[in-house]
């Protein structure tokens, strides 16, 4: 699909992503009852217990998720970021006492013991949108996210160009 028709799925939240294989489902079962599905990574589907911020969760399990290829502004350890609570507010808004679907890619976890994964929602998949409403800046650690980076870009150009978000408020974030 041409990267303008896909950007503008992207921006009406019509689109979703796949880059993780579903396996075996693991032990345990999730609320109703059913075995919860599992990727080599974790979890494919979660309800959703904390935000820490506009791109980390918590998931009702303990995992903690970082939204890959987005960077929302800091708000934790004593930071207070310019829009950094209206990008936690905003995630929270979508996911918190929601269940999730999860899609990961190359690498699995960062240094920090966080899954890495693209977050989806029934409105559509959280990264994209973060950067679209001006919530977040890309960012892009291959391998991870090398198939989707110019798509982020366009997206944030568009973002830029609007000034939407931190955009329009908070000068150069990134």
């Amino acid at each position: 699909m041409p990267l303008n028709r896909r950007l503008a799925f992207i921006l009406t939240l019509a689109f979703g992503t796949g880059a993780c294989e579903v396996t075996e489902p693991s032990a345990g079962t999730d609320d109703d009852g059913e075995a919860p599905e599992m990727s080599k990574c974790g979890p494919t589907r979660a309800v959703v217990d904390k935000v820490i911020d506009g791109d980390t969760i918590v998931l009702a399990s303990g995992e903690k998720v970082r939204y890959l290829m987005v960077d929302t502004p800091e708000i934790t350890n004593g930071k207070n970021e310019c829009f950094g609570q209206q990008a936690r507010d905003f995630n929270a808004e979508y996911v918190l006492g929601k269940e999730v679907t999860l899609t990961y890619d190359v690498e699995c976890a960062d240094p920090y013991d966080r899954l890495l994964a693209y977050v989806e929602v029934p409105d559509g998949e959280l990264n994209s949108l973060l950067i679209a409403r001006g919530y977040g800046c890309v960012l892009n650690i291959p391998p991870n996210g090398e198939d989707r980076a110019d798509e982020f870009k366009a997206i944030q150009a568009a973002a830029q160009e609007q000034k939407a978000g931190l955009w329009g408020m908070c000068g150069d974030v990134c």
